[in-house]
């Protein structure tokens, strides 16, 4: 049976027009969001058992898909991915019946395929020979591959955000890659100019019928492999739309047909950095206000959502559900927490989806014995930087091992190097600095594996799933505290067994001090202990004691009473001893504020400092920057561009040419809105830019914390 596609509506003012999968706008009022319409009431009431028979591909659906029989699939198995029900997450965030579609198994392993599959169909079919798009990156290579399969000529523009793996991946299959320093919203009017200069079709994305219609198939196959039945929720991440548009449209198509009893909720998430939905929705209003990206996760870095957001917005008035925003720290977390609970290696934007599921349990949003679906919209890809520890593999060097103890012993010898790589230690605290010294301080003397983390949820993750043998935790740590995270990890039955170090600055009462001394191995004040002492204890926790004096001399050896070394806590000059001298009093990253508006330069003061981890100067004018900087070099600039005694794009390319500020790095925050054309100038020197109008401090903040304190 062919096609059921009988006409397209206009999304915008309701105009319908006879049915062609290629229509670009709207005839009556030129709009380009249109929809494809199915005469419903000839789908066969058999129409299950038919679709059973036929190929495992989203093209089993050809009923409900914009081709005629003259249009030949372009083909690469897309589509029918596993629908499996999920055990140890459902366990751990306390879902009954929770189930993940797994996207990662398509072609070029993400969801995208399915929407370059019927789009390069379309345009292959009308003997296009060059297409040009715009992408935060899986589009990119889905469109990538499907046109090579079909012999067109892909021009792609990117964000110089987007991995360079993926860049080389593109040009693998043959695409021609443009890089646009700038946002992706920029990246896209670019390449809509170029495609209009060179006559090429551009990719409209949502917008365009036959993209959309291939995403709705999601819909399909998961009501298909649920028996026939709808779930109460579908929870995707989101960053354009087009994802959960399609698949909201394919419930809703089921739905009327009579194959479903209801539509169900959907639940979206977007990254804290990036949620101009979630923003817009959060406080009632039907169209979202574009945002400055500022995510780590780039494939949702999409900063305006245009009429998608008041499509998906009205689904959930209609049908119900709920927008959530995620730190990207959440992200990762929920990226090892799926990985390890499920076996399952997610992309940073399914990770989104996964922490925005646990948010909204959290929230009560979603009922225990409720029906979900979570779409892992593809596999893991330049993410493992951001997701993982810094140790994460063991060495076993046979060869070096022999040589050092001599024939047949290699081996023991090794197996007990590779005991102590196996012991773990998990070191919780705000102040990298400090974290990272331990680290040095341990591994010198042995070949422990010891992991950083430099909050609570990050901390309480890693002593979970790294099976931790011992934990140094600081007390002091914006958010949650070290005695909550003491109290977490003493209630969970998998880590109250974890002895726990406290290291800490904090001068404590009498009553907090036993509370401590009641759950931790010890309590250690930093500043007054040697080096040496603190590594022999940790060994000695651990259960593999000895002296470490001579491992960590010329750091600073215990000397025979006991005390610090020399008088001092740690001390000494270069490397290590350097670090050590400060850990008492912790050298904070400095910030250089130039603004010449007081109040704003007051709040940006307030805002770092008190987080407790940064050391703030203010200069209000050009001039008093150049001598700031002339004192001492910053560890990051931040700017505003209408200063009193100059223009703040002059002292921009001032700071690039001076060789030692050249590599600070530098965030505008502008109290004027920036033009295109200045982005593109600005963004060559600047790592962020920001509008004082539309700013989110939190954000801000969030941004600064990822570049100072890695």
């Amino acid at each position: 049976m062919t096609t059921l596609f009988n006409a397209v509506t206009c999304l915008e003012c309701g105009h319908r027009t006879p049915a062609d999968a290629y229509a670009e706008a709207c005839p009556s009022c030129g709009s380009a969001w249109l929809d494809a319409g199915y005469d419903l009431r000839r789908l066969p009431p058999n129409w299950p058992a038919l679709v059973r028979s036929r190929v495992s591909s989203m093209w089993r659906y050809t009923e409900l898909l914009p081709f005629g029989d003259d249009v030949r699939p372009l083909s690469m198995g897309e589509g029918w991915t596993p629908l499996t029900r999920s055990a140890g997450l459902a366990r751990e965030l306390g879902y009954g019946d929770l189930w993940i579609k797994d996207e990662r198994q398509q072609p070029t392993g993400s969801f995208k395929d399915r929407q370059a599959a019927a789009a390069v169909t379309a345009l292959a079919a009308r003997g296009t020979r060059e297409l040009v798009i715009a992408s935060t990156g899986n589009a990119a290579a889905a469109y990538a591959a499907f046109c090579a399969r079909a012999g067109i000529r892909l021009w792609v523009f990117l964000t110089s955000s987007v991995p360079a793996e993926k860049m080389r991946e593109l040009a693998l299959y043959g695409a021609e890659v443009v890089k646009i320093t700038g946002t992706y919203d920029q990246a896209k009017s670019v390449a809509a100019d170029f495609a209009a200069r060179r006559g090429f079709p551009f990719d409209r994305g949502a917008k365009m019928i036959p993209g959309k219609e291939a995403m709705k198939t999601v819909a399909y196959e998961i009501v298909e492999q649920l028996g026939w039945r709808a779930p109460d929720w579908y929870v995707q991440a989101v960053s354009g739309g087009i994802g959960p548009l399609g698949v909201h449209k394919g419930f809703g198509e089921l739905f009327a047909a009579g194959l479903i009893d209801r539509i169900p909720r959907l639940g979206l998430i977007q990254s804290e950095g990036c949620s101009p939905m979630v923003r817009a929705w959060e406080r009632g209003e039907v169209h979202a206000t574009p945002v400055q990206p500022d995510t780590l996760i780039t494939v949702l870095a999409t900063g305006d959502p245009g009429p998608a957001y008041t499509m998906l917005k009205s689904a959930i008035d209609r049908h119900g559900g709920a927008m959530v925003a995620v730190s990207d720290g959440d992200a990762f977390r929920a990226m090892r927490r799926v990985a390890r609970a499920e076996g399952f290696s997610v992309e940073p934007a399914a990770s989104v989806a996964f922490a925005g599921l646990e948010a909204l349990r959290q929230r009560n949003s979603i009922a225990p014995d409720a029906t979900v679906v979570v779409n892992c919209s593809g596999h893991t890809f330049s993410a493992e930087k951001h997701a993982l520890e810094d140790r994460y593999t063991f060495t076993l060097d046979l060869g070096r091992t022999r040589e050092r103890s001599g024939g047949s012993e290699g081996l023991g010898a090794a197996l007990e190097g590779l005991d102590e790589q196996v012991t773990t230690v998990v070191v919780i605290d705000d102040n990298p600095d400090h974290s990272r010294l331990i680290r040095r301080l341990l591994q010198r003397y042995r070949n422990y594996r010891v992991l950083e983390a430099h909050n609570g949820p990050d901390g309480l993750d890693l002593v979970r799933q790294r099976r931790a043998d011992v934990v140094l935790l600081d007390l002091m740590m914006p958010g949650m505290d070290g005695t909550a995270i003491l109290e977490a990890l003493k209630s969970d039955g998998r880590t109250a067994g974890v002895p726990v170090i406290v290291v800490s600055a904090k001068t404590l009462e009498v009553e907090e001090r036993r509370w401590l001394e009641a759950r931790s191995a010890s309590i250690w004040q930093k500043g007054s202990f040697s080096a040496a002492e603190l590594v022999e204890h940790v060994v000695a926790t651990v259960g593999r004691a000895g002296s470490v004096a001579e491992a960590v001399n010329g750091i600073g050896a215990a000397p025979s009473n006991g005390g610090p070394p020399n008088g001092r806590a740690w001390d000494g000059p270069g490397d290590a001893r350097g670090d050590a001298a400060a850990f008492g009093d912790g050298r904070r990253p400095s910030i250089l504020v130039i603004d010449g508006f007081e109040l704003d330069a007051r709040l940006l003061r307030r805002l770092f400092e008190s987080s407790g981890r940064f050391t703030v100067t203010v200069a209000p004018t050009a001039a008093a920057a150049r001598l700031a900087l002339a004192r001492a070099r910053p560890d990051l600039i931040i700017m505003d561009l209408s200063l009193p005694d100059a223009d703040g794009e002059d002292v921009v390319a001032e700071i690039a040419d001076t060789g030692p500020m050249a590599d600070v790095p530098l965030v505008i925050v502008s109290s004027r809105q920036v033009d295109p054309r200045t982005r593109a100038r600005l963004s060559a020197r600047a790592d962020a830019i920001w509008t004082k109008e539309t700013l989110d401090r939190s954000s801000l903040l969030a941004h600064v914390e990822t570049i100072l304190l890695p």
